[in-house]
């Protein structure tokens, strides 16, 4: 397995199977509903804007992968459509997989190459840590999930 495949594994693990850490985002969002994904727990985001916001981030590496510009902004990572009904949150769950594997799938085919060479511009570093970034900062929010979901479940009892 080359480096590309196995950052490609690594963003399918945290999403959808096995990782290191044994927790992924599909298992642990799978009996979170609706009225739980938007709860608000004290000055804490919600589950359903911390699963945008890690979407968002993943798709602003993906839009450069596909050449697009680079045109996310910290301020819009966390404006998502209200979440009032299972649907909404099955769209967003939907979007989250979908994206997901579409990256995945892009990721395992560039060229090892690629990995090294500047993303955008100096200041966000070479391919390879963008593209591990995007694991990396899906698995500190599933830790904010998980403790989220104890949180709201315990309340809910």
């Amino acid at each position: 397995m080359n480096v590309t495949q196995q950052l490609a594994k690594h963003v399918r693990d945290v999403h959808f199977g096995v990782n290191w850490t044994w927790v992924n985002l599909k298992d642990t969002l799978a009996d979170v509903t609706w009225q739980q994904a938007a709860t608000q727990m004290d000055a804490c985001n919600t589950i359903a804007s911390l699963v945008y916001h890690m979407n968002y981030y993943l798709n602003a590496v993906f839009g450069v992968l596909q050449g697009k510009p680079l045109d996310s902004k910290h301020e819009n990572s966390f404006r998502h459509p209200s979440i009032r009904s299972q649907k909404d949150w099955n769209n967003l769950l939907d979007k989250l997989w979908q994206d997901a594997e579409q990256f995945a799938s892009l990721v395992e085919q560039l060229p090892e190459h690629k990995l090294w060479e500047t993303f955008v511009e100096e200041k966000y570093g070479n391919y390879f840590r963008n593209i591990n970034g995007v694991v990396e900062h899906n698995h500190y929010h599933l830790g904010q999930i998980v403790l989220l979901k104890k949180l709201i479940v315990k309340d809910d009892q």
